[in-house]
């Protein structure tokens, strides 16, 4: 069990981005088991954790529009959804980096649950959402909208442009949008949306993930600061005076930095202009 754990540390370790990112959604899969009551095949999420279509409430819990996409149902929302996440981070970042998969992630998660409080408050409807489906429908669709005749190769199928995937489930998404999970569907067409203006921005020179990067650098700024103090404070010890460390640096045999001077000078303006003291000197130095 202890080299099951071990070797799953590691792989987080050295994985990027997209494997952390299921690894994150599993973990607080696993953390709803033990908090959270499963009954009729679903999770009951409480409103300061899941995503309300109430404005009121995601006003006063505005983490909601975040927390909500690393939640699911259940065991199968959680499998089928990672299926896809996986399958859509490896497309996106053949193309992207890790940073802009993170801010794409993020933002498209808030869009999505934008739209789905906006639009059950104009239908008069209530109801909460959890489940990384909008955020992988945006990953999904930026690498379409960037690269839409690349071949994927299906089992059983054969070979398919990517724009092929990506219709059929925004065509399967639209034709579901009244029959059930009417705000999921919502949501997911939502990402797909912002995942397409994404990369029509970035193709113009704008990249919106900056702006999710830019808070985490500042925050991680703020927190290696902190670190930071005490090393700078035995950094500065008088009795590891920095005077020592520059003299082990700048100290040089004298001959070596004379006969250095010496070749710089001749490689600049030839061996004529040396003084004759100077000739005398490299030709005993080079005995």
């Amino acid at each position: 069990m202890s080299s099951i754990i071990d070797d799953l540390k590691f792989q987080y370790k050295i994985g990027g981005i997209a494997n952390k990112m299921i690894y994150w959604n599993v973990g607080a899969f696993l953390v709803s088991i033990v908090f959270y009551q499963f009954k009729l095949g679903y999770f009951a999420f409480p409103n300061w954790i899941a995503l309300s279509s109430e404005p009121a409430v995601v006003l006063t819990n505005p983490w909601t529009l975040i927390s909500y996409a690393f939640l699911h149902d259940g065991p199968m929302h959680l499998f089928f959804n990672m299926m896809v996440l996986n399958f859509a981070s490896r497309l996106f970042l053949t193309f992207f980096t890790q940073k802009q998969y993170l801010g794409l992630y993020l933002l498209s998660a808030i869009f999505a649950g934008g739209c789905f409080v906006g639009s059950f408050y104009v239908l008069h409807q209530s109801s909460y959402m959890v489940g990384a489906s909008a955020a992988i429908m945006a990953l999904l669709v930026a690498t379409t909208t960037y690269q839409p005749l690349m071949n994927i190769r299906l089992l059983l199928i054969g070979n398919v442009k990517l724009w092929h995937i990506t219709a059929v489930l925004l065509i399967l998404d639209l034709l579901q949008i009244q029959l059930d999970n009417t705000g999921g569907h919502i949501a997911h067409l939502s990402g797909a949306f912002f995942g397409f203006l994404y990369i029509k921005l970035l193709q113009n020179g704008t990249d919106l993930s900056r702006i999710v990067n830019a808070v985490i650098e500042f925050f991680v700024s703020l927190f290696s600061k902190k670190k930071s103090t005490p090393f700078k404070r035995v950094h500065v010890n008088p009795k590891q005076p920095a005077v020592k460390r520059e003299s082990k640096i700048v100290a040089k045999d004298k001959t070596q930095q004379q006969i250095d001077e010496i070749l710089d000078k001749i490689s600049k303006a030839g061996y004529d202009s040396l003084t004759a003291e100077e000739k005398e000197f490299l030709f005993k130095a080079g005995k």
